[in-house]
């Protein structure tokens, strides 16, 4: 496995050239096996950078800029198509090397099942983890038409891995009976609304290490449509924004993210690409460069 060049040509915008003295790693993972409606996730990546290079560098929410920061983009990981199992493989070898030389990992999906390898090599370096997951479908099956690995069980996984109370659910509105009544009594569950619930756990977490993941569709799809599931009534950007903001004012220990299920083939507008870009630059700023007291 190389890091010293990236595994493909367009990065990220002011994205820093060595992998070395980095301490975020940008990466990619372009697979959208396992869905169980509209593919194309896989091309999200690589579209979310083409259109990053339209971002101001200069964050107004944060009042901070890029240039502050370090982060290698080390390109898409080169999974094997239609190959679940040696993807999943490939992408916790990957992790499992950035989180070993000390980086945040940052990923860009892709589809939501790539989240579980990631959740687990994060769990193996830090025991007590929280995961903070925001999405329109509650990802809590156990298979989805038999099949374990899907798109739609990825949550229900890491909850019987790390636990049930180490994982917030944030904007769910979409999911079988099931799986509400599982959350309900398992998880630590805020369906419908994001800002207000994130702002009311914040305290209960502070100083332990959290994992942030993102599916787009947590945003209406006036906001988001280019993706695979569209679930109406959904957040806005502005709100996700400002979600953003108070977790980075909050000063947490955030240990790693990444934004999945950005579907470019669906929006000729780009909207949901520029949406994505936008939101990795908050979180750079935000997340991995926490604000100084």
């Amino acid at each position: 496995m190389r890091f010293d060049e990236a595994y493909s040509g367009n990065v990220f915008i002011a994205s820093h050239p060595n992998y070395d003295d980095a301490q975020v790693v940008i990466y990619g993972m372009p697979m959208d096996f396992t869905v169980s409606y509209r593919p194309g996730s896989r091309f999200g990546p690589k579209r979310i950078r083409e259109v990053s290079i339209g971002l101001e560098e200069y964050s107004p929410y944060l009042d901070r800029e890029l240039k502050e920061v370090k982060y290698f983009d080390a390109g898409d990981i080169p999974l094997p198509f239609g190959n679940p199992e040696k993807s999943i493989k490939m992408i916790s070898e990957f992790v499992g090397k950035i989180l070993k030389d000390g980086k945040f990992p940052f990923g860009l999906g892709g589809e939501h099942l790539v989240t579980w390898p990631i959740i687990r090599e994060m769990y193996k370096k830090y025991p007590d983890l929280v995961v903070f997951h925001f999405d329109a479908h509650a990802d809590l099956r156990t298979d989805y038409e038999g099949e374990p690995l899907s798109h739609a069980t990825p949550i229900r996984k890491v909850v019987e891995l790390i636990g049930g109370k180490n994982v917030y659910q944030f904007g769910i509105r979409s999911g079988l009976k099931e799986e509400f009544e599982f959350a309900k009594e398992n998880i630590n569950f805020y369906p419908f609304e994001v800002l207000e619930p994130v702002k009311k756990v914040l305290p209960d977490v502070k100083g332990r290490p959290i994992y942030i993941t993102i599916d787009i569709d947590v945003h209406d799809p006036a906001f988001a449509p280019g993706t695979g599931t569209l679930e109406s009534g959904g957040i806005t950007s502005k709100e996700m924004l400002a979600t953003i903001q108070e977790i980075s004012k909050a000063k947490l220990n955030i240990v790693g993210a990444d934004i999945v299920e950005v579907a470019p083939i669906y929006d000729s507008a780009d909207q949901t690409a520029i949406l994505a870009s936008k939101l990795i630059r908050e979180m750079l700023l935000g997340f991995a460069f926490p604000l100084s007291e």
